[in-house]
């Protein structure tokens, strides 16, 4: 009798009143991850790449899976693989390329591999040393364009041990030179590999978080591939990347456009008559993404997203080769726009779901106008959406993927709007799990990253986290979100934290006129630029019970000096720290300079080869605390990323923010 007392027990601790079960730690392991829509040539299936926590060897397994557009039908593709990512079908729609990971250890790299869809084993196609990229089919299939590194100039010098190297416009934590990525191509008849471009400038290699290398895109007619060329392999240096088109036939390249610098993901339309890219607004790394389309003879071309003032981070032809599919943030939501060549945009209507949004709209276009992409609500994360056309039909989900995690308790979510210094604002704020509004309950802010980001509703894995640990969740955008257009996302520079935190709490005092938030009991925390948001809150405004500064900048200097793109951020402080008087300006933004006014217990979080934000800023932050007698504790992990990818490492980092703020906001 004891025993079913204790089980009973335990029942009622993991359900909430409504007999759910609550959306905990413990319950991570149950989200799949969808990623990489791809429509078959005949419209029928779409395959699409999902991914599952194991714990037990801490990785994600992932599986190539096909969907049945007509039933929602789903057949796994791959099992076993240590990974697969970028599925991509031939032409004719009778095999499957795909990424998988080979080896293990340091030795382990991904190689391309092609399925054939009438049955039968995948077949490993390249062995390249340092790996395959990424890669695209030719028209008519008989050949493959991939990417990869090379290998180093000097090789067998290094390996007698003489490792010195030259430093440029690199990271604080490379250890060797930086080596160039190169266009390969193979022949799937003869399996004839050739390289097609070389030299000590590079293909663009994205270090996360950011959208994915800037895609090979081959013209209809077969006879040249579109590409990003960067003037070298220092990520310091990606800034000055440019068009350029290689033909098939002599490895002969030209420069599409006469720029220098800043444009990025060209694709040839489908008949091949035209070429769109991305190009910064104002030639500024600080702006939004416009699109603009091209001639294939060369030449600037016209830019047509200028009415949509948006910052767009997808450009698919559709098959008119009149307009392309685009997205972005917009207000509260990821928005997806048809944007014709003449300047004219619609918006796509997707109702209450949320596109996903990782600096890349993932989705894909099919022959017919259709469209899939990945997609979520504020109750039900990630699944598989699919748009018959893109102007009269609303999407229908195919998959049911996370239906066990959508049925746990959640909180509500909803947009709060408000003013600040001219600007309209939006955050997003999530009640705690069956709220009761006779009740107080603490608050905490989770301020987002980027800035070149935004919270928008959609389902947030973490603050439906703290929503069923009884808390209320307010994710606040502020200039510098890219969320509401040019003029917002350009008003942070030189204004990096006192404009941004203006706004922020400007949204805060609005919010806490709600009578069941406990306004003695609120903490700030964030991560990356969400960590510099909590450092500048924390140091600038009192009132804060605790905050978590995760991977924050706290020094523009060290940010400027150190990180991955180093030098390439000094225009969005002022220019160069060296030069003139503008060292004033990076300790003016920089919150270390104030963090000797934080009161709040701070717990501090980082990854210790994180290249897009130093640790170096948060061990200043760590003793400028203990020195001036403030409750700190500062965790690390050994990891060479700014986000750590493996899910034993983002548990524990989860563990750690939440236990923090149980201890602090509930005493």
């Amino acid at each position: 009798m004891k025993q079913i007392s204790i089980v009973f027990f335990l029942g009622l601790l993991m359900t909430n009143s409504f007999g759910q079960t609550k959306f905990e730690l413990s319950n991570v392991s149950k989200l799949v991850g969808l990623s990489d829509p791809q429509i078959s040539p005949n419209g029928k299936n779409i395959v699409l790449v999902a991914s599952r926590p194991d714990f037990d060897k801490n990785r994600y397994n992932s599986e190539l899976v096909i969907v049945e557009i007509t039933t929602g039908k789903k057949t796994v593709l791959t099992q076993d693989r240590q990974s697969v990512l970028q599925p991509r079908w031939s032409p004719s729609g009778d095999k499957l390329a795909f990424l998988a990971r080979v080896g293990f250890g340091k030795e382990a790299s991904n190689q391309l591999f092609i399925l054939p869809i009438s049955g039968g084993e995948a077949k490993q196609i390249t062995k390249t040393p340092k790996g395959v990229q990424h890669y695209v089919w030719s028209p008519n299939a008989n050949l493959i364009a991939y990417v990869t590194e090379d290998e180093p100039a000097n090789k067998a010098e290094i390996e007698k041990g003489h490792t010195v190297f030259e430093v440029g416009n690199n990271d604080l934590f490379i250890s060797s030179q930086p080596n160039p990525s190169h266009i390969w191509i193979i022949n799937l008849e003869n399996g004839e590999n050739k390289k097609l471009t070389s030299g000590t400038w590079s293909l663009p290699v994205t270090i996360p978080p950011g959208a994915p290398s800037s895609p090979l895109s081959w013209s209809s007619n077969g006879k040249d591939i579109a590409f990003v060329k960067v003037n070298s392999p220092y990520s310091g240096d990606s800034r000055y990347r440019t068009l350029q088109m290689l033909s098939i036939a002599d490895g002969t390249m030209k420069q599409i456009t006469p720029r220098n610098q800043f444009e990025s993901y060209p694709s040839f339309s489908i008949d091949g008559s035209s070429i769109c890219y991305w190009y910064k607004k104002g030639e500024n790394s600080s702006d939004i993404n416009e699109i603009w389309v091209t001639d294939i003879n060369g030449g600037l071309g016209k830019k047509i997203s200028t009415n949509l003032d948006r910052d767009l981070y997808r450009a698919i032809w559709m098959a008119d080769n009149k307009n392309l599919f685009v997205g972005g943030h917009n207000d509260n939501k990821t928005s997806l726009w048809l944007l014709n060549v003449n300047g004219e945009s619609k918006q796509i209507n997707v109702g209450n779901i949320s596109p996903a949004w990782g600096f890349w709209i993932d989705a894909a276009v099919g022959k017919d106008g259709s469209i899939a992409f990945i997609g979520s609500e504020t109750t039900h994360p990630s699944e598989l959406y699919y748009l018959p056309n893109a102007t009269t039909a609303k999407p229908v989900c195919l998959t049911n993927f996370n239906n066990e995690v959508a049925a746990m308790s959640l909180g509500k979510t909803e947009t709060l709007y408000w003013q600040n210094d001219g600007f309209s604002h939006c955050g997003i704020v999530t009640y705690p799990t069956n709220f009761d509004k006779t009740k107080k309950y603490p608050l905490v802010l989770v301020v987002h990253g980027g800035p070149n980001s935004a919270s928008v509703e959609g389902f947030s894995r973490f603050s439906q986290l703290l929503a069923n640990q009884g808390y209320f969740v307010f994710e606040p955008n502020y200039r510098g979100s890219d969320n509401l257009g040019s003029a917002y996302k350009m008003a942070i520079v030189e204004d990096a934290g006192a404009g941004p935190g203006r706004d922020v709490m400007a949204g805060l005092t609005k919010l806490k006129t709600n009578a069941s938030i406990d306004t003695n009991n609120v903490a700030v925390t964030g991560w990356s630029y969400g960590g510099y948001m909590t450092v500048w809150l924390a140091g600038h405004y009192g009132g804060w019970k605790a905050a978590v500064a995760g991977a924050a900048v706290t020094d523009w200097v060290d940010q400027y000096n150190f990180s991955d793109a180093n030098a390439a951020r000094g225009s969005a402080i002022g220019g160069s720290p060296w030069k003139d008087n503008i060292m004033q300006k990076y300790m003016t933004q920089s919150p270390i300079t104030e963090a000797k006014n934080i009161k709040a217990a701070t717990l501090i979080l980082a990854n210790t080869g994180d290249p897009r934000v130093p640790i170096s800023q948060s061990y200043k932050l760590f003793h400028s605390l203990k020195d001036n007698n403030v409750t700190t504790k500062f965790y690390a992990w050994p990891i060479p990323a700014h986000n750590a990818s493996d899910p034993i490492s983002q548990m524990d980092r989860d563990k750690l923010w939440i236990d923090w703020l149980n201890k602090y906001l509930k005493n």
